[in-house]
């Protein structure tokens, strides 16, 4: 079983605060201050560009993939640590598109992170052969996969809703209509046990900057399934994934492993930050986190459902076909959001009606979930979020 006041404790919260949006940015982990301290003075300051050696900097992105590799169901090797969560994207889809040179079509759904449509969008002008991007609704994935499709590409965990797709079951399908799989995992990784190799999935990618708490703009990752490894095509080929790097040859030669998936130098300040957060991983039981998420989900819905009847459940009401997140629907949620993080209870809006709330059990609790209820019940009951203050967009929402 895994101690979560003890791992509340290794987190910095501010005074005051219930922080309920662990997936969009997960909180700070307290040993990260020190452990990129010691990166910039010990390392960076003290071994300057010996520390690429010295200091290992240039297996981290193996290392800190293998350790992620153990939350999503990874065999060893085969998680890549780098670049941002959209390069990954367009990575892994490329190689699967390249598996199926007969086929002209990527199913998604409209659950799917934009930008990963985005992704695929662009790919598709760039290769002009006439591919397809096919979007379809959550519940009509398993229908839409035909002869037709050369890969599935779907985010297990939908970022609005928090419905969860059936990984095993989908990527089965998939592959007995010869479809390769592409997971994008930014919402599952750290939010609920994941099994990459036992679902058989052929490419997996997702952030580190949400539920693994790495901090923002943390690197991303791509797992590959060892069948694939040596025969995945490289549309970018960096320097990175060079067999070696540092021959400077001319032509280039991939890995002939998941390496080959590097594309640009390691960010070593973030993949510091990374690691201090990941150490606190190494103590917690996935099983026990699901249990503890799944819990503190259901307690948050019968409150706000029992208090704020304005409010519509858009997420699963079964804890068991979601993920770590709860959303609820309101025509004017971006102002009730405002409303909400005015008065401590941090969460955010998703256009164009929803309320998004993140559990992360490593640093939320019962006591969180009854003081967000309550402050959410005096918000909507006595209309506090109509204030034109309220109103006015950031940037960010």
């Amino acid at each position: 079983m895994t101690d979560f006041a003890a791992t509340k404790a290794l987190f910095h919260l501010p005074e005051g605060m219930i922080y309920l949006d662990g997936n969009s940015l997960g909180a700070l982990p307290l040993a990260a201050d020190k452990a990129v301290g010691r990166t910039l003075r010990d390392e960076w300051g003290e071994m300057l560009i010996t520390g690429w050696n010295r200091a290992g900097w240039m297996g981290m992105p193996m290392a800190l993939g293998d350790r992620i590799g153990r939350l999503i169901g990874a065999e060893p090797g085969h998680v890549v640590m780098g670049d941002t969560l959209s390069i990954k994207v367009f990575q892994a889809l490329a190689a699967g598109l390249d598996m199926r040179p007969d086929r002209r079509v990527i199913l998604s759904d409209s659950g799917n992170f934009p930008t990963d449509l985005y992704m695929a969008e662009g790919l598709i002008k760039a290769l002009d052969k006439g591919h397809e991007l096919r979007i379809v609704a959550p519940e009509d994935v398993a229908g839409a996969i035909t002869d037709e499709v050369a890969v599935l590409m779907l985010t297990e965990v939908d970022y609005r809703t928090g419905r969860l797709h059936d990984m095993a079951d989908l990527t089965r399908r998939a592959h007995d209509a010869g479809v390769i799989t592409v997971w994008d995992l930014a919402h599952s990784a750290g939010a609920l046990p994941v099994d990459v190799a036992g679902a058989g999935a052929d490419f997996a990618v997702g952030c580190t900057y949400k539920y693994l708490n790495g901090g923002p703009g943390a690197p991303a990752f791509i797992y590959v399934a060892p069948r694939h490894s040596a025969q995945t095509s490289t549309i970018l080929s960096g320097w990175q994934g060079h067999d070696a790097p540092f021959d400077f040859d001319l032509g280039y030669r991939p890995n002939p492993g998941a390496e080959r998936l590097r594309v640009g130098t390691p960010p070593i300040l973030q993949m510091a930050a990374l690691g201090a957060a990941l150490d606190i991983w190494d103590h917690v039981d996935m099983g026990a986190l699901r249990a503890q998420s799944m819990k503190l989900t259901d307690m948050f819905i019968e409150g706000v459902e029992a208090t704020c009847p304005t409010l519509r459940l858009a997420s699963p009401r079964d804890a068991g076909m979601r993920g770590s997140q709860v959303s609820f629907a309101f025509e004017d949620g971006y102002a009730a959001m405002q409303a909400l993080i005015a008065r401590g209870v941090i969460g955010d809006f998703r256009a164009p009606d929803i309320m998004r709330f993140g559990f992360t059990p490593l640093y939320v609790d019962e006591g969180d979930v009854q003081g967000a209820v309550d402050i959410i019940a005096d918000v909507m009951g006595n209309a506090l979020w109509d204030q034109p203050e309220y109103k006015i967009r950031s940037a960010v929402t």
